[in-house]
């Protein structure tokens, strides 16, 4: 078989190519590792069966991706099926087949992070490390993935807001629905994964290998689930706000230019009785409208004067300027916060914050 899409690297960091043969040195020597593949076909089913020696059913669940976040118990090893989100804002789809002598993670989509993190590893090599902790920096790495996409996303947000007070169009709805989906699409794969981790940190059937010491890693993922999730709450209920903003918007625009048609109309009114007024062919009228300062006076001078006098009505209450009824949308003028400022958006861990020591997976 030749060599497949993805990464081999040994628990200790060094890297290896991905093939059979490979796979089956190591496993003969007992030497923890990972096995990152990339793509699902006949080979990689037949190395996660006949290789692997996993139960059927989990590798059905690998060819046929789109499963519900979950950990299956078997006989031999554990299948945890994890989301995360690339840069793209895409959600990624990773089955981690954890045994007590190696990690293999299977998708169908490229990972970027991974090959971050397996550069990562490499870089340590022969740093002696204990094997649990290498599911824990896959999953952390998919985890992590969430942060940057929702901070991206809070800035799209506020952007989107300050185009609708400004000028609220149609195009702005289709944007803000785009990402309500993408919102929901997360929801449904971020509320299920903080609940798996946590019957995982919380029950008595935990992974082989799990130490008191490692498992206080995987209680701060699932405090990140849980920030994740609140997160995307908050956004959702913050983009119906920016609904009814657009709307409320475009519903006091409307009010605005019915007042000013209202306006115009009711200047008119009274010049329309007048003009019908004096259009009428009474012989008293006719006998006395006999000359051009008379009719400038009776006929012209009167109707400039209730113009005047409705104009001057107006302005006296307000009708004639946005006081009183809406003021002119403008963009919102608010601070902006840098992004390290934002407690969501900064990255899990701290800078200065040292790494996991050697004993638990450096």
């Amino acid at each position: 078989m030749a060599a497949m899409e993805g990464h081999l690297i040994t628990v200790d960091g060094k890297a290896e190519h991905l093939d059979v043969a490979n796979i089956n040195r190591l496993m003969e020597s007992g030497t923890h590792f990972w096995a990152d593949i990339e793509g699902v076909d006949d080979e990689v089913v037949a190395l996660l069966s006949d290789t692997f020696h996993f139960h059927p059913l989990a590798v059905e669940d690998a060819e046929h991706f789109g499963q519900r976040p979950k950990i299956d118990m078997y006989e031999d090893f554990a299948l945890l099926v994890v989301y995360g989100a690339t840069a793209e804002a895409r959600l990624a789809e990773v089955h981690c087949f954890y045994t007590e002598s190696f990690l293999v993670t299977v998708h169908h989509q490229p990972c970027p992070d991974f090959s971050g993190l397996a550069e990562r590893l490499a870089r340590r090599s022969g740093t002696a490390a204990d094997h649990v902790m290498l599911l824990y920096r896959v999953v952390d790495t998919l985890v992590d993935g969430y942060f940057p996409v929702l901070s991206n996303l809070d800035d799209k947000i506020d952007e989107l807001e300050d185009e609708i007070l400004e000028r609220p169009t149609e195009e702005q709805l289709g944007r803000l629905f785009d990402m309500k989906r993408s919102l929901i699409s997360m929801r449904k794969v971020v509320t299920p994964q903080r609940d798996m981790f946590a019957s995982l940190v919380g029950s008595g059937d935990s992974l082989p290998g799990m130490t008191p010491d490692a498992e206080r890693y995987f209680r701060d993922l699932y405090d990140h689930l849980i920030r994740i999730s609140d997160l995307v709450d908050s956004y959702r209920d913050l983009m119906t706000g920016v609904l009814d903003t657009h709307l409320s918007t475009v519903s006091n625009r409307l009010n605005v230019v019915m007042k000013q048609l209202t306006i115009i109309a009711t200047i008119f009114l009274p010049l329309s009785f007048l003009t019908g007024f004096f259009g009428q062919n009474f012989g008293w009228m006719v006998d006395r409208i006999t000359s051009m300062p008379v009719f400038i006076g009776a006929g012209i001078g009167v109707q400039v004067l209730v113009v005047v006098g409705l104009l001057a009505l107006f302005r006296k209450r307000g009708w004639l300027t946005s006081d009183g009824t809406v003021p002119s949308a403008t963009p919102a003028r608010r601070p902006r916060s840098s992004r390290d400022g934002r407690w969501h958006s900064l990255s899990p861990r701290l800078p200065g914050t040292p790494e996991p020591s050697a004993g638990h997976g450096s």
